[in-house]
């Protein structure tokens, strides 16, 4: 069989193109990360070719056996990490593990009370564009104008006055951390299960370096890239807790299930087919590398490295939402500066410096345009960056977005990032 370099050159060339621009720039969106070696060979395995709808065991095809035991030993790994009672890998991301929850725990017209995605919530959290604001009612909570923060008792009172099906916890541009007892508590009160989407947090939440949903929450979603560093994908978890494996009723036989009848079914056959068994594969290497000991220390350095870049930010006179982090990431509102989120994107994109331009709390701005970027730390502390790097980092930022229009001080800019990258070296192949 041909290399891709014979059969493909056009898709090789533009993967050499990709690999240099990921060895060359600064990565420092939120949601991103890097792979090991590891992950990416098994990313690219020969599992690729093998369908295995069902579950180990209980397969609808046959030549499944290694594929039974890889999915095993994911599911093993997962369930250790984050000290859950049950768990699915099998879901190709976060979006689709979050439809299975829908479909499993919600009816059509239900009421979700969800973070309100332009404060910094998830697109599937209730967003009338995606299918959660279409097939249910959603109901939003969100930050306060004066901290940024989440105040749990406007929260309280907002469930009291909707009373929903579920409440929704995650975020994907909030840098500060949760109290799942009180959201608990609340769900509680009002009747409602309550679901947690730690897509952005599950890495700082395995190491114990955040609070801990799994004992609260009836059911908990996750991607397993971003801060988890694994391959694309999402899982689905619930906790030890004998509250959280409460019966729920099948719709058609009303026989009561229990909460892992349920999810599996809602995954397959219900919002997926056969797995993707090399990403499966894949999730397990993460898992693993995740139960090392290094991985907590990598963890404990992004929380160090967003924080050093928090606050040279606030040093240098930008407005960071809540005024830190807990995490991994930042939120920066730029209108004291002048420029808008998508202005300071391209800009910095120009100098090699890779971020998103992102919505902050009561924006002014449409969601196309808006007032902020988000900037994380998981890829380039990956790649050996530690606080001193990132103050460098804000330094640099601030010179472009002061200078957004001038395409000499980007080019500056570009060189210093290219230097700085060549000390802390990535990749130095195409495929593995």
């Amino acid at each position: 069989m041909k290399s891709i370099q014979e059969q493909d050159p056009k898709i090789f060339e533009l993967l050499e193109k990709e690999t240099r621009r990921q060895n060359t720039n600064l990565e420092l969106i939120a949601s991103e990360n890097f792979v090991s070696r590891a992950v990416l060979q098994a990313n690219g395995s020969n599992l690729t070719n093998k369908y295995a709808e069902g579950y180990p065991g209980k397969r609808y095809y046959g030549g499944c056996e290694w594929a039974d035991v890889i999915e095993d030993i994911a599911r093993d790994r997962a369930k250790e990490l984050f000290g859950a009672d049950w768990v699915n890998v099998q879901p190709h991301s976060g979006a689709t593990a979050n439809a299975a929850v829908y479909l499993a725990l919600m009816k059509p017209g239900d009421t979700l009370l969800g973070f309100d995605l332009s404060h910094g919530g998830h697109l599937t959290h209730g967003s009338p564009v995606n299918f959660s604001g279409i097939y249910f009612k959603p109901e939003f909570y969100g930050v306060e104008k004066e901290t940024g923060r989440l105040d749990y008792n406007k929260i309280r009172d907002k469930a009291k006055a909707v009373k929903p099906k579920m409440i929704s916890i995650g975020a994907s541009a909030y840098s500060r951390d949760y109290d799942y007892e009180a959201f608990r508590s609340i769900a509680d009160e009002v009747g409602a299960l309550l679901w947690m989407d730690m897509a952005h947090t599950a890495g700082l939440i395995a190491t114990k370096l955040l609070n801990d949903p799994l004992p609260h929450a009836h059911v908990v979603t996750t991607t397993t890239h971003k801060t988890l560093r694994g391959p694309r994908g999402g899982m689905i978890l619930v906790g030890k807790d004998g509250e959280n494996n409460l019966g729920v009723v099948a719709p058609k036989s009303g026989r009561t299930k229990n909460w892992s009848e349920v999810l599996d079914s809602a995954v397959f056959p219900g919002t997926q087919g056969g797995p993707l068994m090399h990403i499966i594969a894949a999730k397990a290497v993460a898992y693993g590398e995740a139960l090392e000991d290094s991985f907590k220390e990598y963890q404990i350095q992004v929380q160090k490295n967003a924080k050093a870049l928090a606050a040279k930010f606030v040093e240098l006179g930008y407005d960071i939402v809540s005024g830190g982090t807990d995490n991994h990431l930042i939120l920066i509102d730029l209108r004291n500066k002048g420029v808008t989120g998508k202005i300071a994107e391209e800009a910095l994109g120009k100098a090699a410096i890779t971020v998103n331009k992102n919505m902050v709390p009561f924006d002014t701005e449409s969601p196309f345009v808006t007032s902020g970027i988000r900037i994380g730390a998981p890829a380039m502390t990956t790649r050996g960056l530690q606080e001193a790097e990132f103050e460098y980092i804000a330094f640099l930022i601030d010179k472009v977005i002061q200078n957004s229009g001038n395409e000499d001080i980007h080019k500056q800019v570009e060189g210093e990032v290219n230097d700085l990258c060549e000390r802390f070296p990535l990749y130095d192949f195409v495929t593995a």
